[in-house]
């Protein structure tokens, strides 16, 4: 269910998670309410990855953030399964470098760049793993999801709106310019883009 907590931090892993109709916001609590997305989990990926490294202790706090189908599977079975694959231990391998860099990426962008091209390529990046250009979420979320307040938020949307790149309303939100949002995102999306490709695929 949408915004369902899957892990919080510090927590044993006892199942690792597939996402395949569905994806996974990795958020960082700080202090008090305040707390910061640091990445996304779709269908390119897996929640519980750790336990590739040998640790079974959730880093993150996650939050479904796209409902939708997944595979589940007990963390035993699944260390199991790892123990006796190569491929599937290569394949994660390469998966937890790329969750590296953009764990990297997303620090870089959160410390040197504007709100509106940081909302931009969160966007599509939520787009890339919605499968969809229409997705619902509010601004209170990505106030939380970008680590700044809602006024910020709003003002960012609305310009990305009156550029006529997105329409939303009462928390539903669709890219109607997928192309200009690109051009309005940082740099940041193009790497993620490009690391995705040149690792995974």
């Amino acid at each position: 269910m949408l915004e369902d907590v899957l892990y919080q931090p510090g927590e044993r892993i006892r199942h690792v998670i597939f996402p395949t109709d569905s994806f996974i916001s990795l958020i960082t609590p700080l202090s008090g309410h305040d707390r910061l997305e640091v990445g996304l989990v779709g269908d390119e990926g897996m929640l519980g990855a750790s336990l590739v490294l040998g640790v079974g202790i959730a880093p993150t706090l996650a939050l479904v953030q796209g409902a939708g189908a997944a595979w589940q599977m007990d963390a035993e079975p699944f260390r199991h399964e790892l123990r006796n694959s190569a491929a599937l231990q290569l394949g994660l391998q390469r998966y937890l470098y790329v969750v590296m860099c953009q764990l990297a990426q997303t620090a870089a962008c959160t410390r040197f760049h504007v709100v509106e091209a940081r909302l931009a390529r969160w966007l599509l990046m939520t787009r890339d793993r919605a499968h969809s250009d229409t997705f619902h979420v509010t601004h209170e979320f990505l106030a939380y999801m970008l680590g700044v307040r809602r006024a910020g938020v709003t003002r960012a949307a609305s310009s990305l709106q009156a550029r006529e790149l997105i329409r939303y309303s009462r928390g539903d939100l669709t890219i109607t310019d997928r192309r200009g949002l690109v051009a309005a995102a940082c740099a940041c999306y193009a790497a993620d883009r490009e690391t995705y490709s040149n690792i995974l695929h």
